[in-house]
């Protein structure tokens, strides 16, 4: 049996019905008691476990073979970087005492030690506490979600796209469903005790063309607004983001555009476009407000 933390989100809805299609056994993890008969619909076992939840955890994870992690992201409300580094300690806790064939773990390009800059750091303290644990380890660092644009979908409608990168900046970016295809392969593959992998889109995308692809999808004009590095945190504070989620959020954003995204030499290569997820993205919300 494979077992999916953080199976309700993006990621992990689109591994479920991955592994699913692919004729697995999977039991399903999430915090959303909600979400249980959806996942029961689908002939799938579902589990309420809260991620800080050590024996919860334990519990779930001794009933499968392989599993995927991911560390869930804080309420921006919150210290992002205390609590994150709070549930990975807690995953990690979980690990111990289990029998897992080995275990794939959802990170990041750009992972890297360093102080007060977000997942970068949080996520490879993760990455480097599993490597010292005995379970065999197959890391996932994904490219920049193209779910971060759902949300600019309204600004889009009226014309704008707002963003702290540059217009010109050129990004890896990457899908859910590829994300999710990927990382199904590495749970299917033989263990390796430690090993990184990277996933991207089938291509690199600047600003400029995330906006050209509403443009394709809207039939309108979308200007990039590119905000000024002065003006990050106010505008984290105007979504009301706590004063440490603020630091940590610009200091990863600083991080990410002057040092530049990861460059691997051999990432596995996705088949959504941003063309393509923006139309998919577009036409959702066409038929849910329809």
């Amino acid at each position: 049996m494979f077992v999916v933390l953080g199976a309700s989100g993006h990621i992990g809805d689109a591994l479920v019905t991955e592994l699913l299609k692919r004729g697995q056994e999977v039991l399903a993890l999430t915090h959303d008691p909600s979400k249980i008969a959806g996942f029961h619909n689908r002939g799938v076992e579902a589990m309420v476990v809260d991620v800080h939840d050590v024996d919860g955890l334990r519990a779930a994870f001794r009933r499968g073979n392989r599993a995927y992690l991911l560390n869930p992201p804080a309420p921006i409300s919150a210290d992002t970087d205390r609590e994150e580094r709070a549930s990975a300690k807690a995953i990690l806790q979980a690990l111990e005492g289990t029998s897992l064939e080995k275990v794939v773990l959802q990170s990041t390009y750009g992972a890297q030690p360093g102080d007060r800059i977000g997942d970068l750091s949080v996520l490879f303290e993760f990455e480097q506490g599993l490597r010292s644990q005995s379970t065999p380890v197959s890391v996932l660092r994904a490219a920049y979600y193209m779910t971060n644009f759902d949300p600019l979908l309204p600004q889009a409608k009226e014309g704008q796209l707002p963003t702290m990168f540059p217009a010109d900046f050129c990004l890896p970016m990457v899908a859910p469903t590829d994300i999710a295809a990927s990382a199904v392969d590495l749970l299917a593959a033989p263990p390796e005790p430690f090993e990184i992998h990277y996933i991207e889109g089938p291509d690199r995308y600047t600003l400029t063309d995330m906006a050209k692809a509403f443009e394709s999808a809207l039939h309108r004009n979308i200007e990039v607004e590119s905000i000024p590095s002065d003006q990050w945190q106010r505008s984290y504070r105007a979504l009301e983001f706590s004063p440490e989620a603020v630091e940590s959020f610009a200091r990863m954003m600083k991080t990410t555009i002057e040092k530049g995204p990861e460059a691997p030499l051999a990432p596995h290569k996705g088949q959504t476009s941003v063309d393509r997820y923006i139309r998919s993205l577009v036409g959702r919300d066409i038929s849910k407000n329809s």
